[in-house]
Formats: C-alpha cells, structure tokens, sequence
C-alpha cells in the first residue's frame, strides 16, 4: 500500500483517539454536549460527530474545550492537541464523495484502520473480497433502473481500491463468514459466480484470511440481525466497534457490552460454519459445478 494509504488510514486513528478521549474528558466533568458545543460556538451534534472521530479537528476549538474539561497541565494539553494536527489528512476515499455516502465514509476509514476484521455476511460476499464483475452485478441490483455508467465505474472502482488494502503491508487479520445462500444468488450470470468463488477460493488460501461457509444443512442459525462487522485496532485507547449497515444509514456501536453481543454471535456463527478446509472444499464443488453447467 503506498504510504499514502497507510497515513490516511492513522490519521483516522487518530481522529477516533482523539474524540473518544475528549468524549472521556467531557463525561467525567458532568459537560453537556450541548454546553460542550456552546463553548467552541458549535452545535451539539457537531460535538457528536468530534466525539466519533467523524470530522477534523480545529486546534481553537480542542484547546478551547480542553480549558472547559479543566485540562491544565501543558503536557497533557500538547499530547491532545498534536493528536489535532496530525489528524486533519483526508483520506483517500474522500476523492469518492461522488458515489460514498457520508454514513459510510466512517466506514471505510474505520476498515482500512483496522489491524482485525470479522464479519458474517448473509446476501452478498464481502465487499473487501468481490471480482469487478461481481461488484458491478450487485451495485446494478442495488438501484431500480440502475444507476448512470459513470457511477457504476466509479463504485466499482472505489469497491476495488477497498481490496488493495488485503494485500499491502500492513493488511489486517480479516475472519470472513459467509452463509451458503450467497453463493447461490447469481448475480451476474454463472460466468460471474464462477469467477467470483474462484477468487473466494484464492482468498482463502492467504496466512491473514480465514473463510468459513454457514452451509445450508445447519439449518437456522443466531445471526437474526442480518449482517455485521466487528473492527478492532491495534491501539490499545481504541475501543472494538461493531458495525451494522441499514438501508440509508448504518450503526457504529463501541460500547463494550454492544460489541462483546455482536462478537459472541459471530463465535457461535464461527462454530456453526464448516472449517476452513471443509468451506474451500464446498467451494470447490460449487466453482466444478458452475463451469460444468450443472445444476
């Protein structure tokens, strides 16, 4: 991954270090946000998104809030306020406003930060793990009348970007459990899913990508909720969030007892699904069947 990448993905980092220790710092002193945001001339829900790590940080405003929590101390006070100025990159995928949704900017800055991915996905596979081909099929069935080509190339594209991150330098743990029935939905046309669970196959083969299949022959399982992701830093400071995409908008949960829920479901989804071996081999059966034209 060019250094770029690799300083946008911390400048992320640093972002959510910093809003979660100035989240710390407002809760202990009884502040509002809205007495937070008053201060620094704000709104309360830009004091929110300054928490989250969402937006930049202006260094006025971090010592103005810094004084308003009752932090003294220079060395204290500098710490934080470094963290403000190392943290205002934009990351690569902001060049992509055009076709991401601000919901899911968080995301993406979120997961190339991330030292472990685990995710458990029921319709689709996994974004990080999609051909071009597969990609463009799902993004067409995604919007009624399908969206300008431009558009298209664009989504593919930044879709693509996202997966460079498995093979950089600094690529995370990623734990990827799949149920069977997203196999089955041919998106694309057979040619596409063929493709598609040959790379699946390729994938799986990589020391930092476990792939696990939930086959159909288990029946029902615990993951009701649909989809999810849980993320986890290499900074200690740094709480796990799990996140839950929804149809406009998405949920980024990282209190513990939230995240601890989600990372038990995907245990018992983990414990539920074949190994990894026996998942290639399901895999393999299925790709044998596709270029055979089999049903």
């Amino acid at each position: 991954m060019p250094m770029a990448e690799r300083d946008d993905s911390g400048s992320m980092v640093r972002r959510i270090l910093l809003g979660s220790q100035l989240r710390r710092l407002r809760e202990s002193r009884g502040v509002t946000r809205e007495a937070a945001g008053y201060s620094i001339r704000a709104s309360e829900s830009k004091i929110s998104r300054m928490e989250l790590g969402r937006v930049s940080f202006k260094q006025r405003d971090v010592a103005d809030l810094l004084t308003l929590y009752g932090v003294v101390d220079e060395a204290e006070r500098e710490s934080l306020l470094g963290l403000a100025r190392s943290s205002g990159h934009a990351g690569w995928w902001h060049s992509y406003n055009d076709v991401l949704p601000g919901w899911f900017q968080t995301y993406v800055g979120l997961e190339a930060a991330a030292a472990r991915i685990a995710t458990y996905e029921v319709q689709f596979v996994h974004g990080l793990l999609q051909t071009e081909a597969y990609a463009e099929a799902v993004i067409i069935s995604g919007h009624r009348g399908g969206p300008p080509r431009a558009e298209i190339e664009r989504r593919v594209e930044l879709r693509m970007q996202r997966q460079k991150l498995l093979f950089s330098e600094q690529a995370p743990q990623l734990h990827c459990v799949l149920d069977e029935a997203a196999l089955h939905r041919g998106y694309g046309g057979r040619q596409v899913m063929a493709d598609q669970i040959k790379l699946l196959l390729e994938f799986s083969e990589l020391p930092h990508i476990t792939l696990q299949v939930v086959p159909f022959a288990h029946g029902g399982h615990v993951a009701e909720s649909g989809a999810f992701t849980v993320l986890r830093f290499a900074e200690r400071e740094l709480s796990d969030v799990a996140y839950v995409e929804q149809l406009t908008g998405a949920l980024y949960l990282d209190k513990r007892e939230d995240v601890a829920s989600y990372q038990a479901v995907l245990d018992r989804l983990s414990d539920a699904a074949l190994p990894p071996a026996e998942s290639r081999e399901l895999l393999s059966r299925l790709w044998h069947t596709l270029l055979g034209g089999g049903g």
